[in-house]
């Protein structure tokens, strides 16, 4: 009785029959992983004494070590999937901002809501990292200083206030 290679063993958990990608520029039908996967549904394989990623696997045994300080990325957004033509070695930034949650959402907004670009002259950050706009920033820092300084110089009334028969008076 021969054993597998880890190859084959890989290869039966592979459904070659998956859905095309709704990505633009992913081309062909994902390979979805039929094997076990995590919490968070990525594929899982035992291999070499040890739990792989799915994905990470296909991706070395078509391209090669994974380059130090990259990562995976499935282009067609499937995490199941083990297509070669879906994955790429690509910065931890780069697969951040193509996802659609909330991080890369923001990170797409080019101009605050009153319409003021986010560019380098413009953009205050806050400590917790976030961008503010410096222009509505300035505008509201005078908006709340002239509201300020007008209620120190509000009009006083006078002590006692003139009547008509004593203004006539005085005529």
């Amino acid at each position: 009785m021969d054993r597998k290679t880890p190859a084959e063993r890989f290869a039966e958990k592979v459904n070659t029959a998956g859905p095309l990608s709704l990505i633009r520029g992913v081309l062909g039908p994902c390979h979805l992983w039929d094997g076990s996967t995590n919490e968070k549904g990525y594929g899982t394989f035992w291999c070499d004494g040890r739990t792989v990623k799915a994905h990470r696997y296909a991706y070395e045994q078509a391209n090669g070590p994974i380059p130090t300080g990259l990562e995976v990325d499935h282009r067609c957004r499937r995490r199941a999937c083990v297509a070669r033509g879906h994955l790429e070695a690509v910065t931890h930034r780069t697969n951040i901002l193509r996802s659609t949650n909330h991080v890369a959402a923001r990170a797409a907004v080019t101009h605050c809501p009153a319409g003021h670009p986010y560019d380098q002259a413009n953009t205050i950050r806050a400590k917790n990292g976030t961008r503010k706009c410096r222009t509505c920033k300035n505008v509201s820092a005078r908006a709340s200083r002239a509201a300020k300084r007008e209620a120190r110089l509000a009009t006083v009334e006078p002590i006692r206030p003139r009547t008509v028969p004593a203004l006539e008076r005085a005529a």
